[in-house]
């Protein structure tokens, strides 16, 4: 039998991913007091008809959440084993999504939100560094992440617990305050400056040919993906869960877009790691953007 033990921030998608794996055919069970759970997984074993079990816990558990690890060890102990998932967001997200739902955070105690969601974090940092699989949904829509659980749990494939966001923007708007990486793409000639390609973005193909029609276009994206490959096994390596790799030309509009795209459909190819393709500034100034 696969077990899986579904945790995390408050806000960060549990309720969604048990949904997902229910409708994938895995029997689901949310909130059960922690210290039923090794009698229950050993019920779910002796029952040759459940292949496949995933158990929500969160903090809201109270003090009995406490007694999580105790309980997993004791898992092992009986002979089951079991993944656990881990599901966060950065803070700001958290808050957000607490704002337009109008809920209360479970551990806000009457506080802030965001006192809750630290007295989350703390409470949860002993079992997330146990976490077999962490996805960060701060950036992901709900299709990304039935992608992510699909992938993982469905279809068995491999999972290297980082999410690669590649993000296109222009500089006249700024930088991307969450990019973990910038590359300024600005010395490549601009398409801005022909009258028959002003018009268009970089998803339209004569941009496109013609940004790319230059070695210099190639030889960076040749870089780039090197670069790229080396570290995303070290920032797994050292624990990290998203990565946004952002891509600037002046509007966002011509060059980023074009290399942006070009380097995810290189990207998209490497196994084990999700990819995301996102043109922040798509659509802004059109009747100038450069």
């Amino acid at each position: 039998m696969r077990f899986v033990v579904v945790t995390g921030l408050s806000g960060a998608g549990k309720s969604t991913t048990l949904n997902f794996l229910e409708d994938a055919g895995y029997y689901c069970v949310d909130n059960m007091p922690v210290q039923l759970i090794p009698e229950f997984a050993k019920l779910l074993s002796e029952n040759p008809e459940i292949e496949r079990a995933a158990l929500g816990i969160d903090a809201r558990e109270g003090t009995g959440f406490d007694e999580l690890e105790m309980a997993l060890d004791k898992l092992s102990a009986i002979g089951i084993s079991f993944e656990i998932l881990f599901l966060e967001s950065d803070d700001s997200v958290l808050v957000k999504r607490y704002k337009e739902t109008r809920r209360l955070h479970p551990l806000a105690f009457g506080d802030r939100v965001e006192t809750g969601i630290a007295r989350e974090r703390e409470k949860l940092s002993s079992i997330k560094k146990r976490a077999g699989h962490i996805i960060d949904t701060s950036r992901m829509l709900t299709r990304d992440l039935k992608a992510e659980i699909d992938k993982i749990f469905v279809y068995d494939q491999g999972f290297k617990n980082l999410y690669v966001t590649i993000l296109s923007f222009g500089f006249k708007y700024g930088i991307p305050a969450d990019a973990d990486l910038v590359f300024d793409v600005r010395f490549l000639p601009n398409p801005y400056y022909h009258d028959d390609l002003r018009p268009l973005s970089g998803l339209d193909k004569p941009v496109a040919d013609f940004v790319l029609g230059h070695d210099e276009a190639t030889e960076f994206l040749d870089k780039l993906e090197d670069l790229l490959a080396f570290l995303i096994p070290n920032y797994i390596t050292e624990g990290k869960n998203q990565l946004v790799v952002a891509i600037g030309c002046t509007g966002g509009k011509h060059r980023s877009i074009t290399l942006a795209s070009a380097l995810y459909d290189r990207m998209v190819r490497y196994d084990g790691y999700g990819f995301k393709l996102e043109h922040r500034d798509f659509g802004k100034d059109a009747a100038r953007g450069k």
